[in-house]
């Protein structure tokens, strides 16, 4: 990306890119739904979801008020997000709520964006919320995990022509939309096997005096909610355009 001014650089992350292909679309969810679906591979891709996760933890921190004291990434894929304030009510509630959900949500927010076209766009939102995550980890692998994907990001949206970003942007929202299903559902074989007794479900579980079975449903919705709608969004943009010749 080459350009002069400001201004010219707020045309080029805000415009509209041409339509990506229908086979660049379908083969990024392809390539997304064996990292998920391939233990080895999502053993390192979940790291992603995890930044997404702690992520949306500390983005409903902050949206109730509460105050936010540090995120921690570790090597095993498992995070925690510490922040202060009451020890119940909405603000803690939306909190714990929010973890599970985010990827997901980032996921339905990023196919939203790629549906109008905004590719670069896409990107740059990206790379923003990975540099204000930086100012909030407290380890160095967190920093470590964080930075780097953060700055494939901005390698790729800066130096990286139309077609390799676009096929780098849908691998990433398709790999959200899928990759905010698979921890729900290891989630709850975990409880069952009763090696998380502290999960978000069992807070909000005491938080609520709901059970707690009841809020991993509530993940299971959204998680396949956005993958559904989500999806629409994202394999009618390939078809959007398209010319038949008679």
């Amino acid at each position: 990306m080459a350009v002069s001014s400001l201004s010219e650089l707020w045309r080029e992350v805000t415009a509209a890119q041409p339509t990506t292909p229908r086979w660049l679309v379908l083969t990024a969810a392809t390539v997304a739904l064996a990292t998920v679906a391939y233990r080895p591979a999502w053993r390192v891709a979940r790291n992603a979801v995890t930044i997404a996760h702690e992520g949306g933890h500390a983005l409903a921190a902050l949206l109730t008020g509460r105050r936010l004291s540090g995120i921690r990434l570790h090597a095993d894929t498992s995070g925690v997000t510490v922040s202060y304030g009451k020890p119940y009510g909405f603000g803690m509630v939306l909190t714990a709520l929010a973890g599970y959900v985010a990827p997901s949500l980032f996921g339905l927010a990023g196919a939203a964006l790629l549906g109008r076209g905004h590719v670069t766009a896409l990107l740059w939102v990206c790379v923003g919320l990975l540099a204000l995550m930086l100012l909030m980890l407290r380890n160095f692998y967190g920093l470590l995990a964080v930075l780097a994907t953060g700055a494939l990001a901005f390698v790729v949206s800066w130096f990286a022509d139309a077609k390799v970003q676009a096929a780098f942007a849908y691998l990433a929202v398709w790999f959200l939309l899928l990759g905010g299903v698979r921890p729900v559902f290891e989630l709850q074989w975990q409880r069952r096997g009763g090696r998380a007794p502290n999960s978000d479900a069992d807070q909000l579980g005491k938080l609520t005096r709901l059970p707690a079975g009841l809020w991993v449903f509530v993940f299971v919705i959204v998680a396949l909610g956005s993958m559904l709608l989500g999806g629409h969004w994202l394999v009618p943009s390939a078809f959007h355009g398209t010319t038949v010749a008679h």
